[in-house]
């Protein structure tokens, strides 16, 4: 019987972006396994589609971040958000997003040697899953997790379902992860406590091939809210947010019902005559032709996990937070999700740390699972103000065409309807230059070492747009391009760090702390990598950029986990730095 079980020290239940990036993680230290998937192959829909700077670091890593740009539609394609009556016709509005923005150029280029891409998940999850089964792994699709059983702290025995064979088989491993979506049936076997908070409501996707080439040469961007307040719509049709999957033939309308009101799923249900009808009042140009893809509705949830782990038994992705797409976080938290665990499962695998390393996984990330599904729902709630400026929020048809002849209105009744209305359009800002909530995370565990340090510092007043660069132990290395003393081709201070490994930064006078880590790696059996930054150092400070985000000395040092956040750092030299090195390092290792 024990014949039956197939065995495998790390089983991944899901292939979506949190599962397929796990198993690309876990390959980069060469660890191989089995991933299963309930759908017959990767995504047929580009639900995801935003990268964001902190999810291409990630990819970068392990060399798939070109791959990613090279797939992605990037730079004008995604220089507005619009807001109009139809893609053909008038714009009421229109608003800077992802970067594009001149007078937050400065702030983008500060955070990350990266930018942000529109990579729709159809093309994102082929990448990922290519490169794990290039790398070793096992995939297979059409393949149901059932139910598990753990007669040891480390043997689970999960019952695997073929859908083709219908035939029922058992996997042991050491590891189980739980990627396996919104429905989770690995949550659910666990029992982990669900978060919920009242949800906003359900929206309904139409995939759709439509020619709009033609519109978009004075239209340029990736999102346009279409609305026209002096038309009765159907129930499932209130507004319609168009976003561009493939400049400029494939197209995601997403119809929303009216904000609030009492909308059932029967409610979504609508011929395809009916809803080609609807996506062509959106478009406005009778002579497109269109053709529709696929229909599907989801709900606007606000879902997070209490706890992503289990013993040896661990949750991410959607399994753990579910939210609406507003900020484009969605994918971007599971990659980074995968990220943060992948180094650990390998160090406790390997004995470079000890079991309790894995315990942080779920501390560091579960806030800031809480944070993205608040800000995604406040993302669609900071939307109100323009709606209601514009009057598209009342049921009364007659009053929405009042409210927008007011619009025109020469006196203090218009220039307060077009003030309200334009302050309503800046603050959705939130969602679109959302660079903090991005890239601001800040960890506390026993992975990050801050007994040396005062309080955190504090966030921004605007930590939502705004990012903090700081060293301080929790937080993401800082960004700012290395050369070398003779010029080559730049390279950011986080290409250093990362690739598996510890890495110590340090500067001029810095010497005895690269001893100091040679010699401490060699106690605690991993690998750290050594640099010095500065006046002819390993590498120079080309604008002078490490210099002002550092926050330590020329002769402190910064030491930086293989994820690429700062583990612990010293603000000048000290008196005894090798020991006090393998004390941070026993401690953050958990040996």
């Amino acid at each position: 019987m024990e014949d039956d079980i197939i065995k495998t020290d790390l089983l991944i239940v899901g292939a979506g972006p949190a599962g397929a990036s796990l198993a690309c993680f876990l390959a980069s230290y060469g660890r191989k396994g089995i991933m299963i998937s309930a759908a017959p192959g990767c995504a047929e829909t580009p639900r995801a589609h935003i990268t964001n700077m902190a999810a291409l670091e990630c990819l970068r890593d392990i060399g798939l971040d070109q791959q990613c740009i090279d797939a992605a539609a990037a730079g004008h394609n995604m220089a507005h958000t619009r807001w109009c009556h139809s893609m053909a016709g008038e714009e009421y509005a229109r608003l800077y997003s992802w970067g594009n923005d001149p007078k937050r150029q400065g702030d983008y280029d500060a955070a990350s040697p990266c930018d942000h891409v529109d990579l729709p998940q159809t093309d994102l999850e082929p990448i990922l899953t290519r490169r794990a089964v290039l790398k070793g792994w096992t995939l297979r699709f059409n393949t149901r997790f059932v139910s598990f059983t753990r007669p040891s702290p480390d043997t689970i025995i999960s019952t695997i379902h073929d859908d083709i064979s219908n035939k029922t088989y058992k996997i042991q491993s050491r590891f189980l992860f739980g990627c396996d979506g919104a429905r989770s049936q690995v949550i659910r076997e666990l029992g982990i406590p669900l978060i919920k908070k009242p949800g906003q409501g359900l929206a309904l996707n139409v995939l759709l091939k439509a020619d709009l080439s033609h519109l978009v040469t004075n239209r340029t961007g990736n999102l346009h809210w279409v609305f026209q307040p002096e038309k009765e719509h159907p129930a499932w049709g209130w507004a319609c947010i168009v976003r561009m999957v493939r400049p400029w033939n494939e197209w995601m309308f997403i119809f929303l019902p009216t904000p609030g009101a009492d909308v059932k799923a029967d409610d979504m249900i609508a011929s395809q005559e009916e809803y080609l009808a609807r996506a062509k009042e959106m478009i406005g140009d009778p002579a497109v032709d269109v053709e529709i893809l696929d229909v599907s509705k989801w709900w606007i949830n606000e879902t997070v996990a209490e706890y992503y782990s289990d013993g040896n038994i661990f949750c991410l992705g959607d399994a753990v937070h579910r939210h609406p797409p507003f900020n484009g976080l969605g994918s971007n938290t599971c990659i980074q999700d995968a990220f943060n665990l992948a180094w650990k499962i390998d160090y406790a695998m390997s004995g470079k740390a000890g079991p309790k390393i894995l315990d942080t996984y779920s501390t560091e990330r579960q806030p800031v699972g809480v944070g993205i599904i608040t800000r995604a729902n406040q993302g669609l709630r900071d939307h109100m103000g323009w709606m209601q400026a514009i009057g598209i929020t009342d049921p009364d048809v007659k009053k929405r065409v009042a409210a927008l002849a007011e619009f025109e209105d020469k006196g203090e009744a218009g220039r307060k309807r077009r003030q309200d209305f334009y302050r309503g359009i800046e603050n959705t800002g939130t969602e679109f230059h959302g660079l903090g909530i991005e890239m601001n995370q800040q960890y506390k565990s026993e992975a990050v070492y801050q007994a040396d340090e005062p309080e955190a510092p504090a966030l921004p007043s605007d930590a939502v747009r705004q990012r903090l660069i700081s060293t301080y132990p929790g937080m993401r290395l800082p960004h700012a391009w290395l050369n070398t003393r003779v010029p080559g081709k730049q390279f950011s201070t986080i290409d250093l760090a990362g690739h598996g490994r510890f890495c110590l930064l340090t500067g001029t006078g810095g010497e005895a702390w690269k001893q100091a880590a040679e010699e401490a790696a060699k106690v605690v059996g991993i690998e750290i990598k050594a640099y010095s930054i500065g006046w002819k150092e390993d590498y120079e400070d080309v604008y002078r950029d490490w210099e002002q985000r550092r926050e330590i000395d020329e002769d402190g040092c910064i030491l930086v986990r293989p994820d690429r956040f700062v583990a612990w750092r010293s603000k000048t030299m000290i008196a005894d730095p090798k020991a006090k090195l393998e004390s941070v390092m026993e401690s953050i290792l958990a040996l």
